[in-house]
């Protein structure tokens, strides 16, 4: 059964590393029949959280703050697959990334007991080294916190550069984990 995918792309390069990883991947679901929508993280304007408990009282608008979030929160109520895309950032995700994902936290608001929606993921990151441990461990605690169940991940070391990652076994990777993902073969 086809799937909705949404890609939230944490990476500030729209031709960098990160971003084809998410083209592979993204290759490999629409060819397997699933719908793909990415937002480009850094081309859109979403503000921090800010802490107020506030969200949650209007379904359409999740959350007080208006901005490009408003555009995010309708297809990842739809979605079945959530997949996260970030260069590693001092062992971390990118703070494009972390910023729209917090704000999601509105979304559970709408839920009286603050229940996040359950949602499949997966994990797409690029990094000029091969430190990915710390990000990983933040990764499996926030799908364990959220409930969701990982699909699979791939993490591209040793790409700094734009274009780094050109004819790097990753790039096959996302693509098959995409065809994987998008037509549930055994998962």
């Amino acid at each position: 059964m086809a799937k909705k995918i949404v890609v939230l792309n944490g990476s500030p390069r729209p031709k960098g590393n990160t971003s084809s990883l998410v083209a592979e991947f993204a290759r490999g679901a629409k060819e397997a029949g699933s719908d793909v929508t990415v937002f480009e993280l850094d081309k859109m304007d979403i503000h921090g959280c800010k802490g107020c408990f506030g969200g949650g009282k209007n379904p359409e608008h999740p959350c007080v703050q208006r901005d490009d979030m408003d555009k995010i929160y309708p297809v990842y109520r739809e979605a079945d697959v959530i997949v996260l895309a970030t260069p590693l950032y001092y062992w971390n995700f990118s703070g494009q990334l972390r910023t729209a994902f917090d704000r999601l936290f509105a979304v559970a608001e709408c839920d009286p007991n603050y229940s996040n929606p359950k949602k499949d993921s997966v994990l797409l990151m690029a990094a000029e080294g091969y430190g990915f441990d710390d990000a990983l461990s933040y990764y499996k605690n926030l799908m364990k916190h959220l409930g969701w169940k990982e699909l699979g991940t791939v993490l591209a070391g040793g790409v700094m550069k734009v274009g780094d990652i050109s004819g790097h076994k990753e790039l096959k990777e996302a693509y098959e984990l995409g065809k994987t993902v998008a037509g549930g073969n055994g998962l």
